[in-house]
């Protein structure tokens, strides 16, 4: 950062986000943005009728994420999440 910009673009995540993603996330905690509900990505419930994978809080049965995969693209959405804790090596 320099001459008072204070942000960078986002290729600044780059090294992190690849770090990441590249571990198992189904042992990642995820809060259930609903209830509150903390618990592995692997405990969820999770239906396929949809289309992509749709995964409900155990909890509240809310939207937790939703996972579609395209020819060439994959999307993730995320927002019925408020965090996700992925453990890494130090």
């Amino acid at each position: 950062m320099d001459g008072g910009t204070e942000f960078v673009d986002g290729n600044a995540l780059a090294g992190t986000l690849a770090e990441v993603f590249a571990v198992d996330v189904t042992a990642a905690l995820a809060r259930c943005g609903s209830c509150g509900e903390t618990g592995p990505l692997a405990g969820l419930r999770v239906y396929g009728r949809a289309p992509g994978l749709v995964a409900r809080c155990p909890g509240c049965e809310s939207v937790v994420l939703r996972v579609n995969r395209g020819p060439g693209a994959a999307w993730l959405d995320l927002r019925g999440a408020t965090c996700l804790r992925v453990d890494l090596p130090d």
